[in-house]
């Protein structure tokens, strides 16, 4: 859809799942989760829609896609070691890689905008925290300690700030932080789900799903919470939103 919630198009029209969009940094493909071959698959089609192709190619379940910066790598989740992990491949599915290998849940990745980095959520303390590695899967780092459960993190543009969703305050809120965890501040206060945060590409605004009118729906607000806009209004779930570049 446009960035104001008009011309809402499918891009998918397949008898299966398909979820969780991530646009290629130069606005050619989007990747996604697909169960179009019984097991969850990541494909990466044109941005049209067009062109669907499996780039995980596994008998394991393969899902959150996310493109590093240069548009040569896809980061994502899989359970192919029975525990999940954040794996990493060449954008073709080439040179699969796990990097984090941890008998914990690890979820969420996200690259920095340097490509220096993968923040993700991993449960290995008890509960879910946000995470930060090197890109290789080196210096595995949290930058949360908080017994609530704390995920979805996504970089600002700039690299200095992380947003992510949190129940602390006893509803799930986004929150926005530095990049090395501190300063973590509410930036919505809605007694419902807010989730899925999102930076725009020009850092100035976030979406993010709620469902605070009843289903699940996209917002957006300016990333210091003021402004909040319903953009989508339809009685099924609309989640996971990705801005193209």
């Amino acid at each position: 859809m446009n960035a104001d919630g008009t011309g809402q198009t499918r891009l998918t029209n397949y008898p299966a799942s398909n979820r969780e969009p991530a646009w290629s940094p130069d606005g050619s493909k989007i990747a996604f989760r697909t169960n179009r071959d019984i097991d969850w698959e990541v494909y990466v089609m044109n941005a049209d829609g067009s062109g669907g192709t499996d780039v995980s190619n596994s008998l394991a379940s393969d899902m959150e896609p996310a493109w590093s910066p240069d548009g040569s790598k896809i980061a994502f989740t899989s359970d192919r070691s029975r525990n999940f992990d954040i794996c990493v491949m060449n954008a073709d599915g080439s040179g699969q890689t796990n990097l984090t290998n941890n008998i914990a849940l690890d979820a969420s990745p996200a690259w920095s905008p340097d490509g220096s980095k993968i923040a993700f959520a991993s449960d290995r303390s008890g509960n879910y925290d946000i995470y930060v590695m090197n890109a290789d899967g080196n210096n595995q780092t949290a930058l949360t300690d908080d017994p609530a459960l704390d995920s979805s993190p996504t970089w600002s543009p700039d690299g200095s700030k992380i947003a992510f969703s949190s129940d602390r305050s006893g509803n799930h809120e986004i929150y926005v932080m530095n990049a090395d965890g501190s300063s973590q501040t509410a930036v919505t206060n809605n007694p419902a789900f807010d989730l899925e945060p999102a930076w725009s590409p020009d850092g100035s605004r976030i979406a993010f799903t709620s469902d605070r009118s009843g289903d699940y729906e996209i917002y957006v607000m300016n990333a210091d919470g003021s402004g909040q806009t319903n953009l989508t209004n339809n009685p099924a779930a609309d989640t996971k939103p990705t801005w193209s570049p």
